[in-house]
């Protein structure tokens, strides 16, 4: 969230951010309502700077002998006028912070203006296979091999679950071990497990809610949500904490579930894998100091990155362009991982540099030795990496002409298998 000090000073370039990100937002409302809470406290203080001359007034009259009652009833009428104040600036300041809160982070200057048409591919690292038959699709792959079976996933629960079973299922365990484990051991990140379930406070604190609640799983009888990721259960970690600047850097990862409803993506990409309601997900999440915010930004993407290496999965970097940026991320890039069976590049990860905004929602900030000062820490994430897309690009990309699949050297130990047969 951005300070109303900050968007008052820079009214013109807050709008012109709502644009760029593609959003929508009349900010009319805040100035009026920021323009009435400064009223407010300028008549509450005189309010208050009388009071006290009364006090002290009934004071020495008490003091002679004088009648203090007329005094009493201007000191009571002055209490009750403090707390209709009191009342109304709590009404008019909530109203500033939902609009604050509704108000998308303003993109780095590095960042393409434009949709998502102006995104840019950075880099490709890998060649893409060549075939001497025609690939199939991970999900004939999958139903021929025995790995997943949509048909009952969709009896169980709807459309768009995934199930995976047999060697599927444990081809899922593997990668999210081997994932786990490269983050870990190779990148210097700590585990964590967090809960699937998070509070409201936890939603607005990473910049879910108020703007995407209607693509969240929102339980019906308790005050819950189910989560989308584990960037949000992981980085409200140190919610309204301060840290200290020796605390810095703090490298997370966490394997999570993660649900969403997609509300408005029916009927897009939705075939096998490409596009679920529920998947699982290795999560990469950084509190870092402001001025290593950009260089961290870096390293994360690289950490990402490596899981395709190892995994010798071709891919591609894609700088986003503002209105591609989700609400709360500055700067974001992209991973691609090549799939074969549909032609397309499917987005495994978007690595995200949040600056302050997160921390503020939040109240995450760091103590500066120098100075003593209390700041906000930088938050950035990353998928390293989600599963759907991976399985199936791996699957794709690996598969033979007889049917079966190589399995990549670096999860063999993890799969106890070389291959996959039918």
């Amino acid at each position: 969230m951005l300070d109303i000090r900050f968007v008052r000073k820079n009214r013109d370039f807050i709008e012109k951010v709502i644009k760029d990100k593609g959003y929508s937002l009349d900010l009319s409302d805040l100035f009026s309502a920021d323009e009435r809470r400064r009223q407010i406290s300028v008549e509450a203080d005189e309010l208050r700077k009388e009071r006290n001359l009364i006090s002290k007034d009934i004071g020495k009259k008490k003091a002679s002998g004088e009648d203090v009652s007329a005094l009493m009833q201007e000191a009571k009428d002055i209490e009750m006028r403090l707390n209709g104040l009191e009342e109304e600036e709590k009404a008019v300041w909530a109203k500033v912070k939902d609009i604050l809160s509704r108000i998308p982070n303003p993109p780095d200057e590095s960042v393409p203006i434009g949709p998502a048409d102006n995104n840019k591919v950075v880099r490709q690292e890998g060649d893409l296979p060549e075939f001497s038959f025609k690939p199939l699709p991970h999900w004939e792959l999958g139903a021929n091999l025995g790995l997943f079976d949509f048909a009952r996933a969709a009896k169980i629960t709807g459309s768009n679950f995934p199930l995976f079973v047999a060697r599927g299922a444990k081809l899922e365990r593997a990668l999210i071990n081997f994932m786990l484990d490269m983050h870990i051991e190779k990148h210097g990140y700590k585990e964590v497990f967090p809960p699937f379930l998070v509070n409201r406070d936890s939603m607005f604190g990473t910049g879910q809610l108020p703007n995407l609640e209607e693509d969240m799983y929102a339980l019906k009888n308790d005050p819950f949500f189910l989560i989308p990721t584990a960037e949000v259960p992981v980085t409200n970690l140190h919610r309204d904490e301060i840290l200290s600047e020796d605390d810095l850097p703090i490298y997370y990862t966490a394997y999570s579930a993660c649900f969403r409803r997609e509300a408005g993506s029916y009927g897009k990409d939705t075939k096998g894998l490409l596009r679920v309601h529920q998947f699982d997900k290795v999560e990469l999440v950084k509190f870092v100091l402001p001025e290593t915010s950009y260089d961290e930004h870096e390293r994360l993407l690289s950490d990402a990155e490596d899981v395709l290496k190892a995994l010798n999965i071709p891919y591609r970097i894609v700088l986003l362009a503002s209105g591609d940026l989700s609400f709360a991320a500055a700067k974001c890039y992209d991973i691609e991982i090549w799939s074969p069976g549909t032609e397309k590049w499917l987005e495994v990860s978007s690595c995200s540099n949040f600056e302050d905004f997160q921390a503020r929602r939040a109240n995450i900030r760091f103590k500066r030795k120098s100075s003593g000062k209390a700041e906000f820490v930088h938050t950035l994430n990353a998928s390293g990496v989600a599963l759907p897309r991976l399985v199936a690009s791996l699957l794709e990309l690996n598969q033979r002409e007889d049917g079966s699949v190589a399995v990549p050297e670096a999860l063999r130990p993890y799969l106890g298998a070389d291959e996959i047969r039918g």
